[in-house]
């Protein structure tokens, strides 16, 4: 009997602690918030939107409009929307960063909300994923990679379906 407690004992103790997981997202359309869904369903993860203090209007996702908000946020590198409330991300381990594409990377308030979080990312496993009509996710890991590479980012994953 004594062996077979301290047999299970033993397993016990050489199972590893379950990684927390985190999936947040930024989703204009609805498009990328179903493909979050799914993703935290499947990973048992949290579920966090990433919500800008300032909803975006049909209006302001026209990018065929140069003076549309989501074009003179896109045109530039250094435009940062503020958030509606910031989330702790201490807890997780790993963290899915999602987004819908926006001229071929993350829409600025990726960037926002991964500033806000700084230096708590750092040390987590982050893995990109995006929806897009038309692109791929490489550019966005790409620029993701180049503009924190203190951080620690993993393949992406395009969701559109």
């Amino acid at each position: 009997m004594k062996k077979i407690i301290l047999a299970l004992l033993c397993a016990v103790c050489m199972i590893p602690m379950e990684a927390k997981t985190l999936v947040a997202y930024f989703s204009a359309t609805g498009t990328t918030k179903a493909a979050a869904e799914r993703l935290a369903k499947q990973h048992d993860a949290r579920l966090w939107e990433i919500e800008p203090a300032e909803p975006y209007t049909a209006a302001d996702l026209d990018w065929r409009n140069d003076k549309s908000r989501s074009s003179l946020e896109m045109n530039d590198p250094e435009e940062r929307p503020t958030i509606k409330r910031c989330t702790d991300v201490t807890p997780y381990d790993t963290i899915y960063v999602g987004f819908p594409i926006w001229w071929g990377i993350c829409p600025r308030i990726i960037n926002s909300w991964l500033d806000n979080n700084l230096p708590q990312l750092e040390g987590k496993t982050l893995i990109p994923f995006a929806t897009s009509g038309s692109s791929g996710i490489a550019e966005a890991e790409a620029y993701l990679k180049k503009t924190y590479p203190s951080l620690r980012w993993k393949k992406g994953l395009l969701m559109n379906h």
